[in-house]
């Protein structure tokens, strides 16, 4: 059929149909800044879910609507689960520390481990269930792990 033939209705229904976002089955930790991240993110999507209430008639935005209940659900499941972790340090590689390393080519990365939501890659931040954070919790400075097959040194732990 003719996508000049089909009504308008049945592609905004289509369009509205958002499937939920997956979330993670691991434990949900995070830091104090983690935490804050959620709460704005989870004030952001009560706004939108009210800004698209407010807009009237359902049936004039159902994809607004549904993007803005999809995330209502999605940041208030996880605040419900967040475990604010504060760790001290100890000389080792933890949760919501940084770690410098040092690679075989004698480059050098600095990683801040934090929760699923918070994690950033691109800004030094490690998910604490990525490959990465998992060969290095627990290390001390001149421990070495296998990171991507490759062997890196930890040179700083903070």
């Amino acid at each position: 059929m003719s996508v000049a033939f089909t009504r308008e209705e049945d592609l905004e229904a289509t369009a509205a149909d958002l499937p939920d976002r997956p979330i993670s089955p691991h434990p949900n930790l995070v830091t104090l800044e983690g935490l804050a991240k959620i709460e704005a993110a989870l004030a952001d999507a009560r706004a939108a879910y009210n800004a698209a209430q407010a807009k009237g008639s359902i049936e004039a935005d159902r994809t607004a609507m549904a993007r803005a209940t999809r995330d209502l659900r999605y940041w208030s499941a996880r605040r419900a689960s967040a475990q604010l972790v504060e760790t001290p340090p100890d000389g080792r590689v933890r949760f919501g520390g940084s770690v410098t390393l040092l690679r075989e080519d004698g480059r050098s990365q600095t990683w801040r481990i934090t929760g699923e939501d918070e994690a950033d890659p691109a800004a030094g931040s490690v998910s604490h269930v990525s490959p990465l954070a998992v060969a290095l919790i627990g290390k001390r400075v001149g421990d070495e792990a296998v990171v991507a097959g490759q062997t890196v040194e930890v040179v700083a732990v903070d």
